[in-house]
């Protein structure tokens, strides 16, 4: 199935910014269809909401897992403060992704 606009911004940035070997991301909103949280429903109506993400870029060598995130999360802050509920995140390195 082709990437909606979110998805396909969030590769986008993702690329620009780590000139990754591989991005998988999984749009996971209708796990999430119908649950209910403080603020109002938690999926949004045509999904695009909760993702899974696995991202695979030397960029990330040296870094901690942490690190990977917070980079991550500043790269797509403007998604994360919108339309993106949730967002999670495996970053590996090319060595980590292969079992080195």
């Amino acid at each position: 199935m082709p990437d909606g606009p979110i998805a396909a911004l969030i590769r986008e940035k993702l690329t620009a910014a780590f000139a990754p070997e591989r991005i998988d991301l999984e749009d996971d909103s209708w796990k999430h269809a119908g649950h209910h949280h403080e603020g109002g429903m938690d999926a949004r109506d045509g999904g695009e909401s909760h993702f899974q993400l696995t991202i695979v870029a030397d960029a990330f060598d040296g870094q901690g897992r942490v690190a990977r995130q917070r980079a991550i999360n500043a790269v797509l802050s403007q998604e994360l403060a919108g339309p993106v509920h949730a967002l999670s995140v495996r970053a590996l390195t090319k060595s980590e992704a292969n079992g080195d």
